[in-house]
């Protein structure tokens, strides 16, 4: 460890050699002028034109990085051999000339990353083009102008495009920058977190996408930029920091959950724009802790490969992690998580002492009211959970199947839901489901959230929704959300939860008859041989508990095993079902509730320090069984 960095030992020097291994580990793989760089993998829907750009446009984004950080200096050529490419790739008629985004909807996205690139290089690369290749580069981008963009985090790529456009003296539309912040503007819900669109689409995009892009345009033309909307998204990013400071695990973990997670250490961008902008009350020290910690975490597990290269994968390759747009380039939008180098070696943020993260210094508990998420944090062990009653990357009333990575009623730090197989196939982690003899389990999709606060001590969630099973059509893209089908509609299911700590106490309340089924409440996908513990312990209701195990379903561990309890025939309308759903470390005591009440479907429990705390388990519109 150094005097600096005394938690993860990690100085900007390391990270500048980590970015370089990434670059130049690529080059083996380029095409002979640059221009494509055609990585092993499993390519996406969209074909190798697409994931060829894509490697390519990515990791200039981070070389850009690294000559802006440098002032210029480029003892690798970055800057060389990254115009070459951009030569061969916007020249008409080149062998290796990119798909334009006017034809193919995947280059609008890199338009933006090479965009942003030529901003932040500008002195070094972009000034030292001919006439003739900075006219290619600006036609190939100006098949923006125009374009429709789906409106969601993509709003910024054709913003991000044509404020450079602007700025070098081409063609662009104001209508264009102004319709995308609209759009942008619609997404804003509260406490600092976005949606990614219309639907319950809470992940790390709020902090690599839609808080990463609004403050680095409005540097980048603050002519463009109201004042007073630029001090609106710096007050949402230093607000949103607050709660991302959490949700980062004492081995340097990100939250895991949400699509792209291929995209690993991106989860750092937010952090660094923080400090590259002011928009954070949180020190520079705690913001390199934070990033430092991310990048450790999965050098630490074999990442990059020993080739030196990103894969489709958690630590090792691992296909199944990818939605149906991710390519062998994709992964390369981890990139964004070292926007710090960007910074220069005498900034705060790289010469002052690393700070514990919050969730070190003491346990905490917190409620997000954006995404229905009640955060609990335990300094002994460093995981941070998250019990979710508001994120299904859905609406209410939907009725598709659950995403593993969105529906799951916890997630943590340390923990990943099991995503081989179909939807039935998945072991059921930390749910609370009508099981039936032919169609499975059922889903939560669609649920509404009751409940989302903090009392006392205690953070508490309450959400409703009418238990589904779908005979899943699997013909349809995958970007996170569940799969839609032939549904069969079962009861209203209402789930409370109530967490301290590592220990949650889950309570399920079934509102009408559900014949020739059985109710399971299952908890957190652990090793069997792990240094985390998880146990589902029943406390009223369920007639038996077992534990089941899965072999090769999991991206982090070979095996995983969930604890799960259930009873023995269909449930009792009105009864309410209560079990404590444990995740800790070895360092963790397990602080269970001493006392735990229910009267007419009010949940009273009573910690060991004689606090309580109470969660309603009733119908959304007050209704109760007779």
């Amino acid at each position: 460890m150094t005097d600096l960095s005394p938690i993860t030992g990690l100085t900007r020097d390391h990270w500048a050699a980590s970015a370089d291994n990434l670059l130049l580990s690529l080059r083996p793989w380029a095409s002979p002028d640059n221009a494509r760089i055609e990585l092993p993998g499993r390519p996406s829907r969209y074909g190798p034109d697409s994931d060829t750009l894509e490697a390519f446009a990515r990791t200039f984004l981070l070389a850009a990085i690294r000559l802006k950080g440098e002032d210029g200096k480029d003892p690798h050529d970055f800057a060389t051999w990254y115009a070459a490419g951009l030569r061969a790739g916007t020249t008409p008629g080149s062998a290796t000339a990119w798909p334009r985004p006017d034809v193919l909807g995947q280059a609008k996205v890199e338009a933006c990353s090479i965009a942003l690139g030529l901003h932040l290089s500008r002195p070094w690369l972009w000034d030292r083009l001919d006439a003739a290749d900075q006219a290619n580069i600006v036609d190939w981008l100006s098949t923006v102008i125009g374009e429709e963009y789906p409106p969601i985090n993509w709003v910024w790529f054709q913003i991000v495009v044509e404020t450079f456009l602007r700025s070098v003296g081409a063609s662009w539309s104001q209508d264009d920058i102004d319709s995308g912040l609209a759009v942008h503007e619609s997404l804003y819900r509260s406490g600092g977190w976005y949606a990614d669109g219309p639907e319950r689409s809470y992940d790390h995009y709020n902090g690599w996408a839609l808080h990463v892009y609004p403050l680095l345009w409005a540097d980048m033309a603050p002519d463009l930029c109201p004042p007073e909307l630029r001090q609106a998204w710096a007050e949402r990013l230093s607000s949103f920091l607050d709660d991302a400071a959490l949700l980062v695990g004492s081995d340097g973990s990100p939250l895991q959950q949400g699509r792209s997670l291929i995209y690993r250490f991106a989860a750092a961008a937010p952090f660094w724009v923080g400090a590259m902008t002011g928009a954070t009350k949180l020190s520079p020290g705690l913001i390199r802790r934070a990033s430092s910690g991310m990048l450790r975490h999965f050098t630490d597990h074999g990442v990059p490969n020993k080739q030196g290269l990103l894969s489709i994968g958690w630590y090792d390759e691992w296909p199944a992690m990818a939605q149906s747009y991710s390519g062998p380039g994709s992964p390369y939008w981890a990139v964004k998580g070292m926007l710090g180098l960007a910074l220069p070696a005498d900034h705060p943020v790289w010469t002052a002492i690393e700070e514990p993260l919050p969730g070190e210094r003491v346990d905490t508990v917190k409620a997000l009211e954006a995404p229905g998420w009640l955060v609990s944090t335990t300094a002994a062990d460093g995981i941070s959970r998250v019990i979710n009653h508001g994120t299904d990357h859905s609406v209410p009333g939907d009725a598709r199947s659950d995403s593993p990575l969105y529906a799951r009623l916890g997630y943590s730090t340390s923990t990943m839901p099991p995503l081989a197989g179909t939807a039935s196939e998945r072991p059921r982690d930390n749910s609370a489901v009508l099981v039936h003899p032919v169609r499975g389990a059922t889903h939560r999709n669609g649920f509404e959230t009751l409940q989302c606060s903090v009392d006392g001590a205690t953070a508490v969630g309450v959400s409703t929704g009418r238990a589904h099973w779908v005979e899943v059509e699997h013909d349809s893209p995958d970007h996170g959300s569940g799969r839609g089908g032939s549904v069969t509609w079962g009861p209203a299911l209402t789930v409370a939860s109530l967490i301290r700590g590592c220990c949650e106490v889950r309570a399920v309340r079934v509102h009408d008859h559900a014949p020739d089924t059985h109710l399971e409440v299952s908890g957190w996908p652990v090793e069997p041989t792990g240094d985390l513990f998880s146990q589902v312990i029943p406390v009223h209701g369920f007639d038996s508990a077992f534990t089941h195990q899965e072999t090769g379903t999991s991206p982090q561990a070979d095996q995983v095993e969930i604890s799960t309890v259930r009873t023995a025939g269909p449930p009792v309308p009105g009864l309410v079902y209560i079990a404590f759903v444990l995740l800790h470390g070895k360092a963790v005591k397990s602080d269970m509730p001493t006392n735990v009440k229910v009267d007419d479907g009010l949940l009273r429990v009573t910690w060991v320090d004689g606090s309580t705390a109470s969660a309603l388990l009733e119908l959304p519109d007050g209704s109760r069984e007779a």
